[in-house]
């Protein structure tokens, strides 16, 4: 990166797309080599997701009507029984291997990307070896982190169940419970806006600090203060370019009858690679976030520190610790 460690404190909104463009234009080689390795998979694996559960819902859905129209303790409608729980058994064995592989894909694309820009950063010589010699390290590290994350949104949930509940029981549903309803909603969706945020830095805390886990999570929700207003625009548009690629995605490919089988293949690569390109640019824009919101603090990375913590020994991942990382409060 070109900017100094104390300019990036006055990146904004836009700044911060344009150093993430930067970033991935300078190094555009081996960020192709992420991309073709563990991005395109990540993408592929979603996609594939949407539309092979779409077949095997309709065909749950259809049998079941069927099902519904058959005289009951028949041969026909036991065979459409068993047919209908075969499907649900296959559709969540399905769902089973999706999460795990879009998980292990995630976390892996996020080592790479991350720890790529940490070598750009300290202007030490990265290579996509050396990248894919730290990953599988590295993602350990971020499992945890994932495991604390899951953990407290699903805490965060059932907090917000037993408050619906409560609100069901005692106010009900008249004009003023809808309001009040009203209000549970706001407030669910800004934490839960808030959670993912944290998550998604603490992602990157846990790459670069000697920290994982739940003291990533109080490490990123330390960091994020005074910059929570730019980290919350910058994820709702790249959440708004993901639903914008997946509504693309449903309607043309998933459901476009009318759509001719060469369009349909020409949209479903089109939504592929715009995929690739927002998921390879979100790791990217996290990552510079992380340095914005290190910079806004006053927290100096000490580069030669940095570098060194980095390279590869003997292909072990040597984390950095945490005086390394927040070396001192630099001045200004």
């Amino acid at each position: 990166m070109d900017r100094e460690q104390e300019e990036m404190q006055f990146v904004g909104f836009f700044g911060v797309y344009k150093e993430a463009s930067k970033i991935i234009l300078s190094w555009r080689k081996i960020f192709s080599y992420i991309t073709l390795t563990l991005i395109l998979p990540l993408s592929f694996i979603f996609l594939l997701h949407i539309e092979v559960s779409s077949l095997l819902f309709r065909k749950i859905l259809y049998n079941s009507i069927v099902m519904d129209e058959t005289k009951p303790n028949t041969p026909q409608y036991n065979k459409l029984s068993d047919m209908i729980s075969s499907e649900w058994v296959t559709l969540v064995l399905f769902k089973l291997v999706y999460f795990t592989l879009l998980l292990v894909f995630s976390l892996l694309s996020t080592s790479a990307v991350v720890y790529t820009i940490a070598s750009i950063y300290t202007a030490k010589d990265v290579t996509f070896k050396k990248v894919m010699r730290v990953v599988p390290k590295v993602w350990k590290r971020l499992m945890l982190t994932f495991l604390c994350a899951f953990a407290a949104f699903f805490a965060y949930n059932i907090v917000t169940m037993v408050v619906i509940f409560l609100w069901a029981i005692s106010i009900g549903f008249n004009t003023g419970g809808f309001v009040v309803f009203g209000v549970i909603a706001v407030l669910y969706f800004v934490g839960f806006v808030y959670l993912t945020v944290v998550w998604q830095l603490a992602s990157v805390v846990t790459v670069l600090e000697d920290s994982w886990g739940v003291r990533a999570m109080l490490r990123s929700k330390e960091l994020i203060k005074g910059k929570m207003v730019l980290s919350i625009f910058v994820f709702f548009t790249l959440v708004g370019s993901f639903v914008l690629i997946r509504i693309l995605f449903k309607e043309t490919v998933v459901d476009g009858w009318s759509v001719i089988s060469v369009d349909k293949t020409a949209y479903g690569v089109l939504c592929f690679l715009l995929l690739s390109c927002l998921f390879l640019f979100g790791l990217v824009v996290q990552t510079v976030i992380y340095f914005v919101c290190k910079s806004f603090h006053h927290e100096n990375i000490d580069k030669s520190a940095l570098a060194d913590y980095l390279e590869v020994y003997r292909g072990e991942y040597v984390p950095l610790t945490a005086k390394d990382v927040q070396l001192e409060q630099y001045q200004v």
